[in-house]
């Protein structure tokens, strides 16, 4: 529901495994295009936010702003339905969503 002049965040996060992954170098160059792809591709907010240390693992969160917080549940779901399907090096093992 669209409430004038209200504005809606909705944050995605994401706990991603990255199977194989030997070195921080290796997870920062697995990362960068994931990030760079769903801030290109969906135009929204993303960065890795926890876990940086961790080879094989990190916590990605993802933010829509807009006027409607059902157009950003499409535009966060729609970027995880790419994740699926086009970041095969990737596992998301799990994955919250909050309106705020």
């Amino acid at each position: 529901m669209t409430t004038p002049g209200r504005l809606h965040l909705t944050l995605c996060t994401l706990h991603i495994q990255l199977p194989g992954c030997r070195s921080l170098k290796e997870k920062r160059g697995r990362l960068a295009p994931l990030l760079a792809g769903l801030r290109r591709r969906f135009e929204l907010a993303a960065a890795e936010v926890d876990a940086q240390d961790a080879w094989a693992s990190a916590v990605v969160a993802c933010a829509v702003v807009s006027t409607d917080a059902t157009h950003n549940q499409r535009v966060l779901q729609a970027a995880l339905e790419w994740i699926g399907s086009h970041q095969t090096d990737i596992e998301v093992s799990s994955t919250s969503v909050e309106d705020r």
